[in-house]
């Protein structure tokens, strides 16, 4: 029976975030439970198909352009590339790639029509396939679905106040929109957001609110503790102590109890005891390989020691969704139409952003 709740408000999930540990922890497991097998995690592969040159100006993110950051960028990758790196990726235990590119939105034309061959070429091996490319119209939506594609990710970052003071080339409300726009599909939304941007305990709770007021809920929900890159405007945050990510974890999975919680970026700082409280907390996928697109990540056989260590399983691919059916680019009943949306630039000034792009040049 669904125990799902679409109407959380903020000063109830700041009341479960500042709840004993103790109980805190008890209240998300059981649910957990209730929920999901316990003992078994997803394990997926991040691979960035296009990195660094993005024209945004988020203040965590290492592939923003305007910050010099020692990002090398990388052309489009090729699908012959992208099919190697899933297939070592499901030999090495994941069921499921997400390809990310350094893109303000999608484009249609040639970039766009070699992605959606990428995303045909991973379904067929009998992966999960999902992907960030920015912000995406319903057809674009739609010719990825044709594809094949299992998720969409977009994540809202943090709560739509703070959302100002992080980002000024794009607006909280074209996120929602994408969210949206994919939810016209067949395809699986994946949405969370980063803690230790200098946000507040309000801000969390903000972000959770806007999560799980969807309806539905998203599929997955990331929570990424933020890697302070040197260069950008968020260098000298901070890291996230293990206790906030626990709490975030737990938190998390009590507001959205369905939802598969992603440990993310950051796992590099956890220790194995910090992790295993995350997964007994409520999080049941992690991301593996050496790099979550640019930043580190713990290698993967450590990980496949550690879930040893614990007796976690990695679980297997479609367990939760049918596998989508591949439609090959000649018989798609969506094509491209040469779309260009006018996408928000809200255009307010974030003092932090512009003097990491003013030190760039320096």
């Amino acid at each position: 029976m669904s125990i799902t709740k679409h109407n959380w408000t903020k000063e109830e999930i700041i009341a479960i975030y500042n709840k004993p540990l103790m109980d805190l922890l008890y209240e998300a497991a059981t649910i957990h439970r209730q929920q999901h097998d316990p003992n078994v995690v997803q394990v997926s592969t991040l691979l960035s198909i296009k990195t660094g040159g993005c024209p945004e100006d988020c203040g965590y993110c290492p592939q923003a352009a305007r910050y010099n950051t020692g990002v090398e960028g990388n052309d489009l990758m090729t699908v012959s590339q992208v099919k190697a790196q899933a297939l070592r990726a499901k030999s090495s235990g994941s069921s499921r790639v997400c390809m990310g590119a350094a893109w303000r939105n999608v484009k249609d034309g040639e970039e766009f029509d070699q992605v959606l061959e990428m995303v045909r070429t991973i379904n067929k091996l009998d992966m999960e396939v999902c992907c960030t490319l920015g912000m995406l119209t319903e057809n674009q939506a739609q010719r990825l679905a044709e594809a094949g594609l299992y998720a969409y990710n977009h994540n809202l970052d943090t709560s739509e106040e703070y959302y100002k003071d992080v980002i000024s080339t794009r607006g909280f409300e074209d996120r929602l929109q994408t969210i949206e726009n994919v939810r016209k599909t067949n395809v699986t939304v994946c949405s969370g957001g980063i803690i230790g941007m200098g946000e507040s305990i309000e801000d969390r709770a903000g972000m959770l609110v806007a999560l799980s007021t969807l309806n539905p809920q998203p599929e997955s929900v990331p929570i990424n503790a933020l890697v302070a890159v040197e260069g950008t405007p968020m260098e000298e945050e901070k890291p996230v102590e293990i206790w906030e990510m626990i709490r975030m974890v737990a938190t998390t999975r009590i507001v959205m109890p369905e939802t598969q919680v992603r440990l993310s970026a950051g796992r590099t700082n956890m220790s194995r005891e910090g992790q295993a409280m995350c997964f007994f907390a409520g999080a049941n996928s992690i991301f593996a390989g050496d790099k979550l697109l640019t930043t580190p990540n713990p290698d993967v056989n450590e990980d496949m020691k550690m879930f040893e260590m614990l007796g976690l399983i990695p679980q297997k691919p479609f367990i939760k969704l049918m596998q989508p059916e591949t439609v090959e680019a000649a018989d798609s009943k969506f094509t491209s139409l040469g779309e260009k949306p006018k996408w928000s630039r809200p255009g307010h000034t974030i003092e932090r952003n512009v003097d990491a792009s003013i030190k760039s040049k320096i």
